[in-house]
């Protein structure tokens, strides 16, 4: 046994045995009654690797997703405890993210003292504070959004690409169930306080669970595992632009500035690409990728000429080169060019950054829109007019979601 134990591609062919029998239907007392007494600690890292491999083997990630919660279950008191994120400094991405869970934990808390309440409250009470938990508790958003879009791609670098998969699908239920709580408050609050108990438990306990076993997955796997494989550069670049996305239920004090970082990564670059702060393009791409922008857009430089227009396959407007340099108020007929000249004029003097119009032309629906475009210091660098035919996107209902996407 002590083998096995020791043998890490033996521990993880047997975890994956074990996961496989929760495929199966096994129980997950039952399965982590085995895990407890065949392996005893199992290092967090093998759980990722073991989930990223099923779903390499072929596994539907669908179906590690529906498993998520039932395996987390079994593996509970058998990963290895030993984390190594309970002395990450604050201000560190990590501390900030634990700090959350701590308020999102107490959240969770003060709603089931609420719920413990529910045959002593008056309802119009009830739904006055469940409302409040509710819209508090759906400030995790932010919290799943800066895991999505700054921890998940450093990891997708490193080629982990199963798990942070498998927890995205995890956020994305957690947002139905939200979803379904907001829906409920408003549109239970007729029923009588033995039909709220129902509701409670149908809709509102699983949303409490879900939320504290992300917590869970969090702390002993997710988190570990990005300590073990990010740099502190990298670490760097994700406390820099959490900012962006905001923070949930708390609010970082500290400032977090290590030793030995770039203050801004530089971003790998290739020959014959231009290099932009966000990424980069061969010309080809660029000159591609603005063309099929379903928008019209010409560029006019700080001097009032003419410099770029895209040109995409349906034009609003007619645009040939001979414009390029020209003085953007020869472009237009006499009679606007004075509201050309009051345009340009307000945003140099800072006066406004936009002007929108909209007509119809040829029985169709034209937005029209100038952007003052600024540097960071706020210096005027020119001015870009984006037109774009709205008429079919004002006829739109309802709605349709990637997820109902069916090529003809």
């Amino acid at each position: 046994m002590s083998e096995l134990i020791n043998n890490s591609e033996k521990r993880k062919e047997l975890l994956k045995h074990m996961i496989l029998q929760l495929h199966k239907g096994k129980s997950a007392d039952a399965v982590r009654a085995q895990l407890l007494k065949m392996l005893g600690a199992i290092p967090y890292g093998e759980v990722v690797e073991v989930e990223q491999e099923l779903i390499a083997e072929g596994l539907p990630q669908e179906e590690v997703i529906k498993l998520c919660d039932v395996h987390s279950e079994a593996l509970k008191g058998v990963v290895d405890k030993d984390t190594g994120i309970e002395d990450v400094p604050a201000g560190h991405p990590v501390h900030t993210f634990i700090e959350e869970n701590r308020a999102l934990q107490l959240e969770i808390a003060q709603t089931q003292t609420l719920f413990k309440k529910l045959s002593d409250i008056e309802m119009e009470d009830f739904l006055n504070e469940l409302h409040q938990h509710v819209n508090i508790l759906a400030d995790v958003e932010k919290h799943y959004r800066r895991k999505e879009n700054l921890v998940f791609p450093y990891l997708e670098q490193k080629g982990v690409t199963g798990p942070p998969a498998v927890m995205w699908g995890k956020h994305d239920e957690i947002r139905d169930q939200l979803k379904a709580a907001k829906e409920a408050v408003h549109g239970t609050e007729s029923a009588e306080k033995s039909e709220w108990q129902t509701v409670i438990d149908l809709v509102f306990q699983p949303l409490l669970t879900a939320i504290e076993e992300m917590v869970y997955k969090e702390e002993q796997i997710l988190f570990p595992m990005c300590m073990e494989k990010f740099t502190t550069q990298e670490w760097y670049e994700i406390y820099k632009q959490s900012v962006e996305i905001g923070f949930c239920l708390y609010d970082p004090k500290e400032s977090w500035e290590p030793e030995d970082v770039h203050a801004e990564e530089t971003i790998p670059g290739e020959t014959g690409r231009i290099q932009l702060p966000s990424g980069s393009f061969s010309l080809e791409e660029l000159t591609i990728l603005l063309n099929t922008l379903p928008v019209d857009i010409t560029f006019v430089d700080k001097d009032d000429k003419v410099k770029y227009f895209t040109r995409g396959k349906e034009r609003i407007f007619d645009r040939t080169r001979a414009i390029l340099n020209r003085d953007v108020r020869m472009c237009h007929p006499p009679s606007s060019v004075d509201i050309v000249e009051q345009i340009i004029s307000d945003f140099k003097a800072g006066k406004a950054d936009s002007a929108p119009f909209w007509i119809q032309l040829n029985g169709r629906f034209i937005h029209i829109e100038y952007f003052a475009l600024r540097n960071d210091g706020g210096d005027y660098l020119g001015t870009i007019e984006v037109s774009q035919d709205l008429t079919e996107l004002r006829k739109l209902e309802g709605e349709q979601r990637l997820l109902s996407y069916r090529k003809e």
